[in-house]
């Protein structure tokens, strides 16, 4: 058994996608993605666990972050949550994953979301920290109240090309500020912080972040070979998947009330669990409810 994570890389049409892949190559599959600003270090505690009892996980680095590259300069930096779908179904093709377990959170729960949602015979069971991840284009032009909007403070900051240079400037301070904002509760060290901040350091990085908050508000312009995806993903289309939705109790981006009302978004078997003490970064914090969710799911670690 390969106990721990060996770094690979698939080329797809756009990109050359770096992922960490461990345990029993006949394992059940879990694909666990990573959100902002993060990397596949957050599932170093589950991968762990699965990987010992038989389940082969793949983690990949989104675009923007790590190791992960786009091979020409001509495609666009998108950030956009159909670019997100597209690079997890192109890494499951070219990898060879006819179906799999997605597990993610943040970006990475989105990219689990729209791969569930369009694709759904690709996925065989759904953990998604903070539940219908797919984005309301049209939702988002309408101002929440004054709490959330002070969380996402940050979102208007991006806006602005101040953003830019300051998230390009300093990475690093500003990542680590929404650590501790978003999972107060966290109490992470410097090196932890450090191993993953070295993800920020792709090139790519910034434009990707900032098209990603621009784009879902309409200030920056989709990329025009995702338009079919976007008009499937603006019909808010269901989940027929299982899928065990986990919230943060802490989370300081989305209260728990955010999620509350998400069961209407699946049609298939759907639990909810918010998770004591937990924040934003949940798989770093509670890998124990990230493992319970794939073995209940997925039972049985043998490959189907």
């Amino acid at each position: 058994m390969n106990d721990q994570p060996r770094l690979e890389h698939l080329r797809t049409p756009r990109l050359d996608i770096a992922y960490e892949v461990a345990g029993p190559e006949r394992g059940a599959p879990v694909i666990l993605l990573h959100g902002f600003p993060d990397d596949p270090r957050t599932w170093d505690g589950a991968v762990a666990q699965l990987t010992r009892a038989g389940y082969r996980t793949i983690a990949p680095y989104l675009r923007g972050y790590g190791p992960t590259r786009f091979l020409y300069q001509s495609t666009p930096r998108s950030g956009q949550q159909a670019a997100l779908g597209r690079d997890l179904l192109d890494l499951m093709d070219g990898i060879g994953i006819e179906r799999a377990t997605l597990a993610g959170y943040d970006w990475g729960g989105r990219s689990a979301c729209v791969m569930a949602a369009l694709w759904p015979a690709r996925v065989r069971a759904l953990i998604s920290v903070g539940g219908y991840n797919i984005l309301n284009h049209a939702a988002h032009a309408k101002p929440l109240p004054p709490a959330q909007e002070h969380r996402m403070w940050y979102q208007w900051y991006f806006a602005t090309e101040r953003g830019r240079a300051g998230l390009a400037a300093n990475r690093r301070d500003f990542c680590k500020l929404l650590w501790y904002l978003w999972s107060p509760n966290w109490r992470f060290d410097d090196a932890t912080y450090e191993r993953t901040a070295a993800s920020f350091d792709n090139p790519d990085f910034v434009e990707v972040v900032i098209h990603s908050y621009r784009h879902r508000f309409g200030w920056a312009p989709g990329d025009p070979d995702l338009e079919a995806i976007e008009v499937r993903l603006s019909a808010m289309p269901q989940i027929g998947v299982p899928t065990i939705a986990l919230h943060g109790a802490a989370d300081g981006v989305a209260p728990v009330q955010a999620t509350e009302r998400h069961a209407r978004f699946f049609s298939g078997p759907y639990q909810r669990r918010v998770i004591p003490e937990a924040g934003h970064f949940l798989a770093w914090e509670a890998p124990d409810a990230i493992v319970a969710a794939v073995r209940e799911l997925v039972p049985d670690p043998k490959e189907e």
